[in-house]
Order: structure tokens, then sequence, then C-alpha cells
């Protein structure tokens, strides 16, 4: 759910990568933030324990315009890819106005990127949200990788509203700002939609 900042005229919104451990969700945080200009992003912050780590930081794009007078800030989360952070997924969840799914497109990984969706699925629910409203891009990352399944198969599974998909490999930044476009571009949309 966004929040206004009156005294700064700013529209803060939420937006949270989600996916199977090992996915790419840092790797995809990591390389925004490396090529986002330091003047309008704030810190990278990482909340890490012993076995799970959670990335967060938000910037503020320049050409994404504004509402109503108000400048849209984004605020990017990830969260820990393991089944086991359960609590930690549901916590970060809570409030996002929109989702990237980032799947492992490698083919050991299929049933790891099913189940995490189904996650998602299972814990926007318990925060109001619908995973068949809420904006969604989904992100087919790892495309650089032998031995991958071909993404009409991976849409199939993953993908049965036919929402934004985009083909990535985030470590090299393909598929990244493609992604990153589309989901503000969704949340943006909701906002004049509700507003």
């Amino acid at each position: 759910m966004s929040f206004i900042n009156y005294s700064s005229r700013e529209i803060n919104c939420k937006i949270v990568y989600y996916g199977p451990g090992l996915c790419g969700k840092t790797s995809n945080l990591s390389y925004i933030y490396k090529k986002t200009n330091p003047e309008n992003r704030g810190k990278m912050i990482s909340l890490a324990t012993e076995t799970e780590r959670t990335l967060f930081f938000d910037f503020l794009p320049l050409s994404l315009g504004s509402i109503r007078g108000f400048k849209v800030r984004f605020h990017l989360y990830t969260v820990p890819g393991q089944v086991f952070y359960d609590a930690s997924r549901k916590l970060i969840l809570r409030g996002a106005d929109g989702v990237v799914f980032v799947s492992d497109s490698q083919v050991d990984r299929l049933e790891a990127n099913v189940e995490s969706m189904e996650n998602l699925r299972v814990n926007l629910s318990e925060h109001g949200l619908n995973l068949d409203t809420i904006p969604l891009t989904v992100q087919h990352n790892k495309r650089d990788l032998p031995g991958i399944v071909p993404v009409e198969e991976l849409n199939g599974l993953l993908n049965p509203r036919g929402v934004p998909w985009f083909a990535a490999s985030a470590t090299n930044g393909d598929g990244v700002f493609d992604t990153l476009k589309d989901i503000a571009k969704q949340v943006i949309l909701e906002l004049k939609r509700k507003g």
C-alpha cells in the first residue's frame, strides 16, 4: 500500500522481488542499484542472518513523471528464497504495491519455481492481496545458462494470467531494467486508477 509524504511531495511505492532461492532476486537489485544515479537512490540495506539475506533500497526515477504534482519514489525489496523463511517473506510482502516474480530458468529448478509462485499466492492472500489482480511482472532469469526450460513452458506454469514477462540474465543486466520499468509502469497506472 503506497503512502504519501506531503512534506516532500512524494508517493512511496513498494515493489517486492519474489521467487525461489538463488533465482537472481539479489542480483537484480544489486544491478539496479549499481546502475542508478547515486543522487536518485537511497542507501542499500542488507538484512542478513546466518542463512538468509534481504535487500532493500529506494530510488526516485526521473523519467516516470508525477501523479497530481507528487513525485513517485519506489522502494525495492527482495525476499529470502527458501520456504523455511516464510515468516520473513510474509512480513516483506505487507503493503506491496507490485511484485516481480523471478523464476530460475534451469530445468532442475522448475518445481521450486512452481512452489514459490504458489507460496506467493498464499502469502499475498494473508495480506488481503490477490495474485490475480496485483501489479505483477514475471522475469525468467538465467537465460544465459545451458539446459534451460523454454519460456513458453515457464509461462504456461508460472504466468497463467498472461502478465508481461521478460527473459533475463541478472548478473549481466539483460532484461533487468525492462522488468523494473514494466512493474513501475503497472504500479503507477494502478495508483492513477485508484486515485
